[in-house]
């Protein structure tokens, strides 16, 4: 799978996201990383094809069987992003801090890359937070959408929740790789070293 579009948004001499040109270590894992950028969301990454297969989650994963999180699928981003921490500076593509929110490995019901392409992914996570059988799901696209717009889901399984019990977002906020918040990973990066004659 082509990086091209990831690289094109990014400017490595200013970030220190990963260009995705070292060795890549291939498995089967997931990530889901708390970005706190103009509005702070999860994204939702599943390692395929030698790539991290992208989503935003607005407003985060969910717990509660059947309740439908938008999940907007963005580029696909290198396998070493999935170990990436850290803040992207103020004025590059996705601005903000990012934090390590949970991370795992995942298995595909069925074929992966069939499920991807009709647009109904079933799948397991085995991750320190999130666990169980999962579900995405494309939704119908319209004219001017800019991206495929699909739904995060949490099928009805012992790794569940009711409406009632604590929000995960909120009961384990911290990172699994630091244990920091993302206040604390912004406050404790270096400046990014300028290029160049000061």
């Amino acid at each position: 799978m082509s990086l091209d579009t990831y690289r094109q948004k990014r400017d490595f001499h200013k970030t220190h996201e990963p260009a995705g040109e070292g060795q890549q270590m291939a498995g089967q894992h997931f990530v889901v990383q708390k970005h706190d950028a103009r509005r702070l969301h999860y994204d939702f990454r599943l390692e395929l094809d030698g790539v991290l297969k992208s989503w935003a989650v607005t407003r985060g994963p969910s717990l509660v069987p059947g309740e439908k999180r938008l999940a907007v699928q963005v580029e696909d981003h290198p396998l070493d992003y999935g170990d990436f921490e850290g803040t992207i500076p103020a004025g590059q593509y996705g601005g903000g801090t990012v934090a390590i929110w949970d991370r795992g490995t995942w298995t595909p019901a069925g074929d992966a890359g069939q499920g991807l392409a009709k647009g109904h992914l079933d799948f397991e996570l085995h991750g320190q937070k999130l666990a169980g059988h999962w579900h995405l799901v494309r939704m119908k696209g319209r004219p001017r959408d800019r991206h495929d717009n699909w739904l995060l889901i949490k099928a009805d399984d012992e790794a569940a929740r009711s409406a009632d019990d604590p929000d995960i977002l909120k009961e384990q906020p911290l990172s699994v790789k630091s244990g920091r918040t993302i206040t604390e990973i912004a406050e404790s990066m270096p400046p990014f070293p300028k290029i160049g004659k000061a």
